[in-house]
């Protein structure tokens, strides 16, 4: 059984700054750089600790890179991420391998994300042995107390990944981002490959052990559904930025960006009585090598005006509530 903890910190975990992620673009026979998809593109945000920001776009607007970056599992082209006050950027490899025992990732993928030649316990029990945590029976008996943990029987670690279904296996990989108690978790899409009654007992084991470890969680998705369900605070992200950030209860029930209203508007409602217009943004998503001048989405707004395609939008509070930021000229 898990103790509960009393989380009453909520001081700043993690504070990202201006992060920015680009990729050359080679062309020829040389390979000369040519471009750079802006994947990240100026992307500040402050965590919680205890909490969880939700992370929500569009396929393809940058939310994963954001979250890897963070990690150092991309290198970052500029900006910072402090994780309790040190610099996550500037650390050398000594001290990041000891950082990242409390910076953990869940991936979006359960099936391509285990080794199929790895038993589970082995699958668990790696950072431990990578870390020098335990060995032999403690070892043994941590994987155990994991699977336990997550709702699998502690028999099952001699089993290969195959032999579990997408849930299960997701399971597993959220035993393996515990494995050295961790306070920090990027959740990756973690049930968008997963049926819609498995996605709710994931999201209701990762809320449980969220309550009963004190984790802090940054939880990307595109389905704002989901997000609604687990999230304290929400950005939403549009090719490579941050258009506008809320707490959870505030963003649903007043969004105020437009590339929100559209997301909002596509979220299918059960009760046909509530039934309302779909918001459909004109034409496709820019390249993120070649953004448009101005407002990045000014190109599909409904809303546009004269200013929106020469001028970019800050990501400033509005009026009456300083803690709902948006980026658009209607509100500034």
């Amino acid at each position: 059984m898990i103790a509960t903890l009393d989380k009453t910190a909520t001081a700043a975990l993690l504070q990202v700054t201006d992060l920015k992620t680009y990729f050359p673009v080679r062309r020829g026979l040389l390979g000369r750089t040519v471009g750079f998809v802006r994947a990240v593109d100026g992307v500040s945000f402050t965590l919680r600790r205890g909490k969880t920001l939700g992370l929500v776009g569009e396929s393809g607007c940058g939310k994963t890179t954001a979250g890897r970056t963070i990690l150092r599992l991309i290198p970052a082209t500029a900006g910072s991420v402090a994780f309790e006050g040190r610099d996550v950027f500037a650390m050398e490899p000594a001290e990041l391998r000891h950082v990242r025992r409390n910076m953990q990732i869940i991936f979006q993928d359960p099936y391509g994300s285990l080794n199929p030649r790895m038993t589970i316990g082995g699958i668990i029990g790696e950072p431990l042995r990578v870390h020098g945590l335990a060995r032999g029976r403690a070892l043994e008996d941590r994987v155990a107390e994991l699977l336990d943990q997550v709702g699998l029987s502690p028999s099952y670690r001699n089993r290969y990944p195959h032999e579990f279904s997408g849930g299960q296996r997701q399971r597993i990989g959220i035993a393996r981002a515990l494995a050295l108690n961790p306070k920090f978790i990027v959740c990756d899409e973690p049930v968008s490959a997963l049926d819609v009654s498995i996605q709710a007992q994931i999201l209701n084991l990762l809320e449980s052990l969220q309550r009963a470890l004190g984790l802090t969680y940054l939880f990307i998705a595109h389905d704002l559904a989901v997000v609604s369900h687990i999230s304290d605070d929400v950005a939403v992200m549009y090719l490579g930025k941050i258009v506008e950030q809320s707490p959870s209860d505030r963003l649903y029930a007043k969004p105020l960006h437009p590339y929100t209203k559209c997301l909002m508007s596509a979220i299918p409602r059960a009760n046909p009585a509530t039934a309302h217009d779909r918001i459909v943004p004109r034409g496709e998503v820019p390249s993120a090598m070649n953004p448009p001048p101005g407002c990045p989405f000014h190109p599909r707004c409904p809303w546009a005006f004269d200013r929106c395609p020469v001028e970019v939008p800050q990501l400033l509070p509005v009026a009456d509530d300083p803690e709902h930021l948006v980026s658009c000229h209607l509100y500034h």
